[in-house]
């Protein structure tokens, strides 16, 4: 059906039309010039000529009459953004034109003929997620391959559905029998409903670490400097080797500190024996000094959910460093030994694996350098060589660094409001326009705009619910509340009732 026609002026990559009825931002359209194009609806603009020029209100008045009588009076201009040539996109092949289409070209409704192939490849490696947000009878695909070869970065506001995503991504890659851990910060995945899943809570080693990560873990200051050189002269050899890990540490810390030619360091090794004798007691199910391999817990081919809330922000820094310094490395040796066909050790993974970490500006933050960021840098950089993914999930894509966020490959991007997050996200991906950057702050729950090497084209997407998702929802205050109210007045009358047969018993 025509519904259109291009006008003014014309470029390759996109074109103005006058339209028969508006056209929602995000909706498809075929544009009819020899060889069909797929454009997108970037902006739409509805104007009245009689409304143009109105100074008050009875003029409003007169004018809206002048309106309603005259069927040429709206005007609906569309800017639409030229996605590549039909046939090619249907073959995963993005061709833009050289010459753009002429003004008069026709305008056409996009068919589920025209969108299904590109949107809904017959390709194992594609799974569904969700739907077309303007054409809900197309489901929409993502390429499960690009996600973990080329990484995935989930950007929205708290509450947008970053979770719900998550579970579903996590579903799929659990059909495909593939490798998945999860960093979980805020403990929202332990009653996913995903078979082959691995719930654990993420482990280490304190006798593996260096003085200064060890000083991170006991929380011990930066700029506490004789705390950081006692804690490094006493984390000896002997100490790491050492069966009863945490008191031979506790008295060579006091052994240094008990060293006669500098008496002011007596305090601060208190101080760290303090640190010690809480650390080891306050967080001793996830300190172990004597787990050998704190990554053997993840098992292939499953669904890993690590459990890091129990650890503060510095902690869990050391743990996500921890792993994804392991992870790399044995995905290094491996892809080496493999390529040299010597066979002699046993890697922990065979094939590739995917990380996601929630709350990404605390681990990979702008301003600030950290274990876990720098690990993260690195995996973004050389990962894909070596079979090892990796998803940034955030509310506060301002605060992440933008180093990492460049290598990020495909994008899920749901409503954000910040300017400075919108922002952020413009400089880091480049096929977003203005215009789809300008929609974020309209986007409901569970939707958004999908662009990079997942997808064939950018995409405005409403993305299914989770059914496996159980918790992560935002809690019902007022029923709990009516609950609290209901049971605590069950109580005062049942109170007041043993009372009343006390003092009739008497």
């Amino acid at each position: 059906m025509i519904i259109g026609f291009v006008i003014g002026e014309s470029k390759p990559t996109s074109v103005t039309a006058q339209t028969s009825r508006p056209l929602a931002v995000g909706e498809y359209v075929v544009i009819d010039s020899k060889n069909k194009l797929l454009g997108l609806a970037e902006k739409t603009i509805v104007s009245s000529a009689a409304l143009a020029d109105v100074h008050n209100y009875d003029e409003a008045v007169e004018s809206k009459e002048i309106a309603d009588i005259n069927s040429r009076d709206k005007s609906f201009t569309t800017k639409i953004m030229i996605l590549g040539f039909l046939s090619g996109l249907k073959k995963g092949n993005v061709v833009i034109p050289s010459i753009p289409p002429f003004p008069g070209t026709q305008i056409l409704e996009a068919t589920k003929y025209d969108l299904e192939d590109v949107f809904n490849p017959a390709n194992s490696s594609w799974a569904k997620i969700g739907t077309l947000l303007r054409n809900p009878k197309i489901e929409l695909k993502i390429n499960i391959n690009k996600i973990v070869t080329r990484h995935f970065g989930i950007l929205a506001m708290t509450g947008m559905g970053k979770s719900n995503l998550i579970a579903i991504i996590a579903k799929e890659i659990a059909k495909l029998n593939g490798t998945l851990i999860i960093f979980d910060y805020h403990n929202d995945y332990n009653n996913l409903n995903i078979k082959k899943m691995n719930i654990m809570d993420a482990k280490i080693n304190p006798r593996l670490l260096d003085s200064s990560t060890l000083a991170d873990i006991l929380e011990i200051r930066e700029n506490a400097d004789v705390q950081q050189r006692i804690l490094r002269l006493a984390f000896t050899q002997n100490v790491k080797e050492s069966k009863e890990f945490w008191n031979e540490l506790y008295k060579q810390v006091e052994f240094v500190g008990a060293n006669p030619e500098r008496k002011e360091d007596r305090h601060s090794a208190d101080r760290v024996c303090d640190k010690i004798d809480d650390a080891r007691h306050r967080f001793s199910d996830i300190l172990d000094p004597d787990i050998i391999d704190p990554i053997s817990l993840i098992k292939e081919f499953r669904i890993n959910i690590l459990n890091i809330s129990g650890f503060s922000e510095k902690q869990a820094n050391v743990v996500v460093a921890y792993y994804l310094q392991e992870l790399l490395l044995d995905k290094k040796l491996s892809t080496i030994v493999n390529n040299s066909k010597k066979k002699h050790r046993k890697f922990r993974f065979s094939s590739p694996v995917f990380v996601i970490i929630e709350e990404a500006h605390v681990f990979i933050p702008k301003f600030e350098d950290t274990h876990a960021k720098y690990w993260a840098s690195k995996i973004a950089r050389e990962g894909r060589k070596f079979g090892l993914g990796i998803g940034i999930v955030s509310q506060r894509p301002r605060n992440i660094d933008s180093n990492v966020l460049s290598q990020i490959g495909s994008f899920a991007i749901m409503k954000i409001i910040q300017e400075d997050d919108q922002r952020q996200i413009a400089y880091a991906v480049e096929s977003i326009s203005k215009d789809l950057i300008s929609q974020l702050t309209s986007l409901n729950v569970g939707d958004a705009i999908l662009v990079g090497q997942c997808v064939n084209l950018p995409t405005l997407i409403h993305i299914h619910e989770a059914k496996e998702k159980i918790t992560g929802s935002d809690p019902d205050a007022v029923g709990e509340w009516k609950k609290m109210t209901r049971f605590n007045e069950a109580i005062k009358d049942a109170q007041e009732l043993i009372n009343k047969d006390l003092l009739f018993s008497q």
